[in-house]
């Protein structure tokens, strides 16, 4: 069992955050001594999945409705299964969005490092992306693409 000090200690999360959880309900089954939260692997593992599923961008009352499943039990399987993949496409979508910018900063810096060594933009102005290296074409590309 550890303290709500090292549960906030290994998540890296503020005391206050463990107890706004508790307050709403993300415990059900905490144990307590003398009034002290004690946190056992079943809440250790529920933190885990609550924080996964606020970033991924679930609010807690949405959460909370998980968590009401889950006490529900087998019978509430397609919601939770519904619940993640939906969250899964939400997060491969925020991934492909954000390799797309991670290809135009890529395609920029060797864009700048190729200026700054050559003292001009002049050729880069005008190079065909065919002409540019396979693997900078490749991030310009993605970078030029529509979402």
């Amino acid at each position: 069992m550890y303290t709500i000090g090292k549960i906030s200690e290994m998540f890296k999360l503020p005391i206050s955050t463990l107890r706004y959880y508790d307050r709403e309900g993300l415990f059900p089954n905490m144990k307590r001594d003398s009034g002290i939260r004690k946190f056992g692997e079943e809440e250790i593992e529920t933190l885990r999945v609550i924080e996964c599923l606020k970033k991924s961008g679930l609010e807690i009352k949405d959460i909370k409705q998980f968590i009401a499943w889950c006490r529900e039990g087998a019978e509430t399987y397609p919601k939770r299964l519904a619940l993640f993949k939906a969250q899964r496409a939400q997060v491969e979508a925020e991934i492909d969005r954000m390799n797309q910018v991670l290809d135009m900063i890529v395609y920029k810096t060797w864009y700048y490092e190729t200026a700054l060594a050559e003292g001009s933009e002049a050729r880069l102005a005008a190079m065909a992306p065919q002409d540019m290296p396979a693997d900078i074409r490749a991030a310009y590309e993605n970078a030029h693409r529509q979402l």
